[in-house]
C-alpha cells in the first residue's frame, strides 16, 4: 500500500516527509494504524550520527493504534486489536526475556539496524528499500512489525496519549523505581527534565520519594517538573550540590538519575558527588557512540561503596509496564496529558524537533488522523 513517512536520507539533514511504498505483513507481522507517535530525543540522535543506524531509515518508535491486517503464523494479536508498541521487542523465550529481563531481549540486537525483525525490509522509496527505527517506523500513519514488538491494550485507553508509553514514560519511570531502585523517604535528583526525565521525577514520587531535586537550565522544564513531582530545582549540576547537602543535612542524595538530551562522560563525576554512602547513579541518557572518557573518583566509588549503573527501557518489561502504567494513568496515578506540549501533524515533524531543541516541548507528539 502506499502511504506516507518521514525518512532520514542523511546525518544533519531534515525529515523529508514524502509518499513511501508499505508491504503486506509477512509470517508473524501485523500492520497497525497508528493514532499517534511521540517526538522522542532518541530519533533525534540519528540526524546527528549519535546513533549508528544505517540510513535511510524511516523514523519513530513510540507509537499506538489498532491492528488492520494480520501475517500468517500470528498468535498474539488479531485485527481490531489496540496495541502499543513496545520500541524493545520481546521474544519471551530468550534467556534474558526467560529471567525477567524482556528489555534485554535477544531481538533487541536489531533496532538498530534497519532489517525487520522476520528478515528484509517493509518500506520502498525513491526505488530503494528503507530501514525503521527501532524495527518500527512510527513516522508514518501505517506501520507493518513483528508481533513481539506491539503489546495489546484495553480499548477505552486513549491511544493518542498512549504512544508514549512505547519508550519515554516507561523508560523515565522505570529508571527511577527499578534502576534506581528509589525507596520511600528517599532524596532523589533528576538531572535532565525533558521527556525522559519528567517522568523519571514521576517515578520517583510514584515511589514515594520525599524530596524529589530537578536539575535543568531551561527554566520553562523546571516550571513543568513541579507538575510531575519535583520539590527542589537547580539550573546546573554546580547549583544542586549545596542544595541537596542542605536538604538532607550533609547526607546527600540516595539516588541521582541521568536524563539529559545527550550523555557526555563529564556527567558522571559531578553526579556522583551528589549521592551519599551506597548512592546510586543512573545512567539513562544516550551518548554518542564514540563515546567513551568518563570523568570521576574511584577512590570516592570505592570507599563510599556508590554504584553507577546503565539503564535500558528503565530495566522494564514491556509486555508487564506498558499495561500497568497504562493502568496508573486511568488510575490518576500517572500524568501523561500534561507531559504532551505541543501536537504536530506528520508534514510538521520538523518543527517539532525544533521546538524541542528550543526547550519549549517537555514532550511533542504527531497525531495522525
Amino acid at each position: 500500500m502506499k502511504t506516507k513517512a518521514a525518512v532520514l536520507w542523511e546525518v544533519g539533514a531534515d525529515w523529508s516527509v514524502e509518499e513511501v511504498e508499505l508491504d503486506d505483513p509477512k509470517a508473524g507481522e501485523v500492520r497497525v494504524k497508528l493514532a499517534s507517535s511521540g517526538l522522542c530525543h532518541s530519533d533525534e540522535h540519528l540526524v546527528t550520527g549519535d546513533l549508528p543506524a544505517p540510513i535511510p531509515i524511516v523514523g519513530g518508535h513510540e507509537g499506538a493504534g489498532i491492528v488492520e491486517a494480520v501475517g500468517p503464523g500470528v498468535t498474539t494479536l488479531k485485527e481490531g486489536d489496540h496495541v502499543v508498541l513496545g520500541f524493545i521487542p520481546s521474544c519471551g523465550r530468550c534467556a534474558a526475556c526467560s529471567t525477567g529481563h524482556q528489555n534485554l531481549c535477544d531481538l533487541g540486537a536489531l533496532i538498530l539496524s534497519g532489517e525487520e525483525l522476520a528478515g528484509g525490509q517493509r518500506i520502498t522509496a525513491r526505488g530503494q528499500g528503507i530501514g525503521t527505527m527501532c524495527c518500527l517506523g512510527t513516522f508514518s500513519p501505517y506501520v507493518v512489525v513483528h508481533e513481539a514488538s506491539a503489546i495489546k491494550v484495553p480499548d477505552y485507553i486513549p491511544l493518542e496519549k498512549a504512544s508514549l508509553v512505547g519508550c519515554g514514560v516507561t523508560t523515565g519511570v522505570g529508571s527511577a523505581i527499578y534502576s534506581g531502585g528509589v525507596k520511600a523517604g528517599d532524596t532523589v535528583v533528576i538531572v535532565g527534565c525533558g521527556g525522559i526525565g519528567s517522568n523519571a521525577i514521576q517515578g520517583a514520587r510514584i515511589a514515594g520519594a520525599a524530596q524529589i531535586v530537578a536539575v535543568d537550565p531551561v527554566q520553562f522544564k523546571l516550571d513543568q517538573a513541579k507538575l510531575f513531582g519535583a520539590t527542589h530545582f537547580a539550573s546546573s549540576l554546580e547549583e544542586a550540590l549545596p542544595l541537596v547537602q542542605d536538604i538532607t543535612w550533609g547526607q546527600k542524595a540516595n539516588v541521582a538519575i541521568i536524563t539529559t538530551g545527550v550523555g557526555t562522560g563529564d556527567l558522571i563525576a559531578p553526579s556522583l558527588d551528589l549521592v551519599g554512602k551506597n548512592g546510586r547513579v543512573v545512567v539513562t541518557a544516550i551518548s554518542p557512540w564514540l563515546q567513551m572518557d568518563v570523568k570521576m573518583s574511584m577512590l570516592d566509588l570505592t570507599l563510599y561503596q556508590k554504584e553507577v549503573k546503565g539503564s535500558l527501557f528503565g530495566s522494564g518489561n514491556p509486555r508487564y509496564d506498558i499495561p500497568r502504567l497504562l493502568q496508573w494513568y486511568m488510575n490518576g496515578q500517572l500524568k501523561l496529558d500534561e507531559l504532551v506540549t505541543r501536537t504536530y501533524s506528520l508534514d510538521n515533524i520538523n518543527q517539532g524537533y525544533q521546538d524541542m531543541r528550543d526547550g519549549i516541548n517537555v514532550r511533542g507528539l504527531i497525531l495522525f488522523d
